[in-house]
């Protein structure tokens, strides 16, 4: 078995998480605060740095307002969100 963390159905999960934070419009920040966790602790779970476990996961979901049961019916289900492709930086 694959590691998850690399995973495309982990990309999947935390793309879910990084859909309803950018569709509510709150920032890494205001989520690092409302879980009482340093910014960086969300930026390295979107980014794919650390793993989010399933307490994590409900306590992401129920800081952005969404329910957890029904997220992860959307991730069992398939469900991906619509990606934005992300910015190159002129070198």
């Amino acid at each position: 078995m694959q590691k998850t963390l690399r995973s495309q159905d982990y990309a999947r999960l935390i793309a879910l998480l990084v859909t309803e934070r950018g569709r509510i419009a709150m920032s890494q920040q205001v989520l690092a605060t409302k879980l009482d966790v340093p910014q960086s602790f969300v930026a390295k779970v979107e980014a794919g740095e650390r793993r989010v476990d399933v307490v994590e996961f409900v306590a992401i979901a129920r800081a952005l307002g969404v329910d957890p049961l029904k997220l992860f019916r959307d991730f069992v289900s398939g469900k991906s969100p619509a990606l934005k492709p992300r910015k190159r930086v002129a070198n």
